[in-house]
């Protein structure tokens, strides 16, 4: 009976020491966007365009840093968030290089009807793109790292076929959301990277604070479409131009 009171002691004493964590439920997440430019230049040179592509990137060089940032906040509860970008993001005129760089994208999800709208401005024209959630096939690993103050699991996937993408998410942040459109792990997530694309998104602060459901509006303006037909909207504009662009175009489809 001494050994039982003992342990129980210690146990009482283990759970009064143990550290308090607090499961936020709403709240604001702000990310950064990185674009490693050069590498973005320089993946796309090829044999058919190296003459122009690498005299491009030469004067690129010359007058831009290699890394352009953009900011974008989410607002959250458990069933809904609304992504969107924040004030006074730089842009990029060139038609070559700001679909993996720019901030535009305005994304409300609702996360218990797995439904998003989405707001996307493609050059000139708007697109309001509605459609179910994409079902992205996470492999959770066993690799952490502490982003923004909570502690993060890595998880991988494949989306769109081809992209390659490396996410952080941390359960304790009791919703199922992320940046973009990145959606579907245990938890929030506060980190993106796009490795061969040489994209990133992490989260830099997170508040936990209650949020009115006046703040969660879906967006309505633009040209009503789903995911696929703006897919083959883009797709059918701008077949007749190389493979760059072509690539670079599939940013307005994440």
């Amino acid at each position: 009976m001494k050994i039982f009171y003992f342990l129980f002691f210690m146990l009482l004493c283990t759970t009064g020491n143990a550290q308090y964590v607090k499961f936020a439920t709403s709240g604001i997440i702000t990310y950064e966007k990185r674009a490693n430019m050069y590498a973005i230049i320089k993946s796309n040179i090829n044999k058919d365009n190296e003459t122009y592509m690498q005299k491009s990137f030469e004067n690129y060089q010359k007058t831009q840093p290699q890394f352009k940032t953009s900011i974008s906040t989410l607002t959250f509860t458990q069933n809904q968030s609304l992504y969107k970008p924040g004030e006074n993001n730089e842009t990029v005129n060139n038609i070559f290089l700001f679909p993996a760089f720019e901030q535009n994208n305005l994304v409300y999800t609702d996360i218990a009807s797995k439904i998003s709208w989405s707001q996307k401005k493609v050059f000139e024209e708007t697109f309001l793109v509605k459609d179910s959630l994409r079902n992205i096939k996470w492999k959770i690993t066993d690799e952490t790292r502490n982003i923004a103050g909570y502690e993060c699991q890595r998880a991988n996937a494949i989306i769109m076929d081809s992209i390659y993408v490396v996410a952080f998410y941390t359960d304790e942040i009791i919703a199922t959301g992320g940046p973009e459109s990145f959606t579907g792990l245990p938890g929030m997530i506060l980190g993106i990277a796009l490795p061969h694309e040489h994209v990133t998104w992490f989260a830099t602060q997170v508040v936990d604070k209650p949020v009115a459901l006046k703040e969660l509006n879906p967006p309505i303006k633009g040209t009503p479409v789903n995911r696929n037909t703006l897919k083959n909207s883009l797709q059918n504009s701008f077949k007749n131009y190389n493979k760059f662009i072509q690539d670079a175009l599939r940013f307005y489809l994440l």
